[in-house]
């Protein structure tokens, strides 16, 4: 009977084949993984293989070097050692990946992070650090697509997460088959540290000049070494891996849509045209016709004119890069004359948002002439050239409609602008043009004395008594050596040594400083 009975009952099917629960069958089979889901899949840490012997060195040595150089030092040289010695593990598999883009990025993020160590302007520090962050995560990843581009530092955490596995296995079979070993030579350095410690206090407080020789080391800043040399071990070991095995979804591009008829897709994409190209024409004859068109149009002076609506101008911008990415994804091209009618609607889209950011970049110049300069009239005008350059780059990739390179060519503009932002010194620009400028307002010493110390040089070329005035009023930070130096503060530290404030000036209330300059 037993027998009988198990020949008759149907063979289960197999776990794959039916969605778990008691919904199972009726939702029938899950559906197959997508691109992405296989990425994921092959990204995750699938418990074999360990982080070899060589790289827990590599990546324990930097973890270390990194501490020593930035633990207990303002932002300086340290740091910029910093930003190299953080690819030491990466390095190898970058070089067996042979990808001109990837080893640009990293150069580029190299560039980025030793302007730590020439400027001390925090806004501008803290942008190229941004940027060589994302010049870098994109370089070990090996992004390509869009997606990844602008993902790529997250994908770098989903790389920690997957090296920390990796590394404790490695960890483990460099130190389970060597146990005994490693204890025997733990305590060696133990006890030597002792030995060298104990006499070397000796020596040095029997001789100054033994003692003048020997390095300072800063015992209250030793928890805080401990723990960014861990942090950066850990970051320097997924560098390595990530480098060696990017995640899949790198190279992973949207799936094709269905795309619009080519008179629903040409409307809303000629009208915007229409829209445009009235816009640029009637800034052309506004800014063309003179101070005295603008005053008989619209009643109002130069500097007016071009404080209204430069931040509108910036949104339509970033807007119509939107749209042209939108339009882009959607726009029908089966055949040459729909791909003639696509490139045509969007080159005039393109091309006359370029004038869009030119009339937006001539407002800004002639509101700052009239105003005067500052960081964030700066920034602003240096985001909006970048998006035009963009721009300019979208109308490159729609003549033979590829536009694989664009997502990579956009970062590289991004670093690229940024890294002529350092080096134009804005800080000293700003005080140069402001102090020389007809500005139609008085001139804001308490902007000039809250610049960075990037500035103080040209402050030091001013006349007196605005510049002892407004080098008085300065808040510099000390110059350090070593690895806190930095080329903005030791500029300044020698301009305040070797011209000292005259005591016979009252910088405090700057009395008699012509604030119209």
């Amino acid at each position: 009977m037993t027998g009988t009975a198990a020949s008759q009952t149907p063979p289960a099917p197999p776990s794959s084949a039916v969605c778990p629960g008691p919904l199972g069958p009726l939702l029938g089979p899950p559906p197959p993984p997508g691109p992405f889901g296989r990425a994921l899949s092959a990204f995750r840490w699938d418990g074999r293989g360990a982080a070899p012997l060589p790289v827990l060195a590599v990546v324990a040595g930097v973890g270390v070097a990194v501490a020593v150089m930035v633990v207990g030092h303002q932002p300086g040289l340290g740091v910029a050692l910093g930003g190299l010695v953080a690819w030491a593990a990466a390095v190898p598999a970058l070089v067996r990946r042979r990808s001109l883009v990837d080893a640009a990025f990293a150069v580029l993020s190299v560039l980025l992070v030793g302007v730590v160590a020439v400027r001390d302007a925090p806004w501008v520090v803290a942008l190229c650090v941004l940027t060589a962050a994302w010049a870098a995560t994109a370089a070990l990843t090996g992004a390509r697509a869009t997606p990844a581009v602008v993902a790529a530092p997250l994908s770098w955490l989903a790389g920690v997460v997957r090296a920390l596995p990796w590394l404790r296995h490695g960890a483990g079979d460099a130190v389970g088959s060597r146990r005994q070993q490693v204890l025997r030579v733990g305590r060696a350095v133990a006890l030597a540290a002792v030995v060298v410690v104990v006499f070397g206090a000796l020596f040095a407080s029997a001789d100054r000049v033994f003692a003048s020789l020997l390095p300072r080391f800063d015992l209250g800043a030793l928890p805080e070494q401990v723990v960014v040399a861990l942090l950066v071990a850990v970051a320097a070991a997924a560098n390595a891996q990530l480098a060696a095995h990017p995640p899949g979804w790198s190279t992973l591009r949207p799936g094709p849509r269905r795309p619009a008829g080519v008179v629903e897709w040409a409307i809303p994409v000629v009208a915007l045209d229409l829209v445009v190209v009235a816009f640029v024409t009637v800034q052309a004859t506004a800014l063309a016709g003179g101070h005295r068109h603008v005053l008989e149009t619209a009643g109002l002076t130069y500097a007016q004119y071009a404080r209204q609506g430069f931040a509108q101008l910036v949104v339509a911008t970033a807007l119509t890069l939107v749209v042209v990415a939108v339009a882009a994804r959607h726009a029908p091209r089966a055949t040459s004359s729909e791909r003639a009618v696509v490139r045509a609607g969007l080159g005039v889209l393109c091309v006359g948002t370029l004038g869009v950011v030119a009339s937006a970049l001539v407002r800004m110049n002639l509101y700052v002439d009239a105003f005067g300069l500052t960081r964030l009239r700066l920034w602003v005008a240096l985001a909006e050239a970048v998006m035009g350059a963009v721009l300019v780059l979208v109308l490159l990739a729609g003549v033979r409609w590829r536009a694989g390179w664009l997502p990579t060519a956009v970062l590289g503009v991004v670093g690229a602008a940024v890294l002529v932002l350092a080096a134009v010194d804005p800080d000293a620009q700003i005080v140069r043009h402001n102090t020389s400028a007809d500005l139609d307002v008085p001139l804001d010493i308490r902007y000039l004395q809250g610049l960075s110390a990037d500035a103080v040089p040209a402050v030091d070329a001013l006349d007196e008594p605005l510049r002892s005035c407004v080098l008085d009023g300065m808040s510099l930070r000390e110059a350090e050596s070593g690895f806190g130096w930095n080329l903005g503060r030791a500029r300044a530290a020698s301009v305040v040594d070797e011209r000292a404030v005259p005591t016979s000036w009252p910088p405090a209330s700057c009395d008699g400083v012509d604030v119209r300059w």
